[in-house]
């Protein structure tokens, strides 16, 4: 019953792809909520992948309010791109995967938008003596700012790493970093684009800037480095936003 209803989520880009691809294997409808502005390289890849893309918002803050309307409107199923249990438990397997490759890991660096994979990651290193460090841009700091209230809030959100350009964060994650006492670290702009340049040059990895949200942190020195697992998430980056940071000095 819920496949011939469809689904529908808010992106700004990857998770949206994500579901598109996955609805199109069981042969369900999905409507992806995007904003005006969001990568033209994320929505094409939704929209290849079989999704009706939403763009009536007007940027990253509006988007939840358009998919709640088009939600009761169309009855659709949602499936939160952070703050979904299920989605949850599936971005964990990154963490159960670490700990069963990396034995002596003390600390993972996660980039954090809207929280989603940290709270997995947490979930799958739950009992393990392994510290977990959520990485944020300060441009858009949604999960230090509800850290630092003891409740989700609204945030602006403008950053370079748009796939963290969250406007609030999800409450799963807020649980999981009051538990367990972890104030994010924040990054500046700057440090995100040195990140980006260091994994393209050095490691010859084609991630986005959200994806080297944790190596930016390493490199700034504002974590320890031994025995340190930095996940990088993401590697859709339109390619004169990538000319343009690995351009610069």
């Amino acid at each position: 019953e819920e496949k011939a209803r469809g689904v529908i989520a808010a992106s700004a880009g990857n998770h949206a792809a994500a579901l598109a691809f996955g609805a199109a294997l069981e042969g369900i409808d999905a409507l992806v909520v995007m904003y005006q502005g969001a990568s033209e390289v994320k929505l094409r890849a939704a929209e290849a992948y079989g999704a009706t893309i939403d763009l009536e918002a007007t940027g990253p803050g509006d988007v939840f309010e358009r998919l709640d309307t088009l939600q009761e409107k169309t009855g659709r199923v949602l499936v939160h791109p952070f703050d979904d249990p299920l989605v949850i438990a599936g971005q964990g397997t990154v963490g159960l995967e670490i700990l069963e490759d990396v034995h002596e890991v003390e600390r993972i660096l996660v980039p954090c938008g809207g929280g989603g994979l940290f709270s997995g990651i947490a979930a799958a290193a739950e009992g393990v003596d392994v510290e977990l460090v959520p990485i944020e841009p300060e441009n858009s700091r949604a999960l230090h700012a509800a850290f630092e209230a003891g409740e989700t809030m609204r945030v602006e959100a403008g950053s370079i790493a748009d796939g963290l350009n969250a406007p609030f964060a999800g409450e799963l994650a807020l649980s999981s970093a009051l538990a367990l006492e972890i104030e994010p670290v924040l990054v500046t702009e700057a440090e995100l684009a040195e990140g980006f340049r260091f994994l393209y040059q050095r490691a010859k990895l084609a991630c986005e800037p959200a994806g080297a949200a944790a190596v930016a942190a390493l490199l700034a020195g504002k974590v320890e480095t031994e025995r340190t697992v930095c996940v990088v998430s993401g590697g859709n980056v339109a390619g004169p936003t990538a000319a343009g940071i690995l351009a610069s000095p």
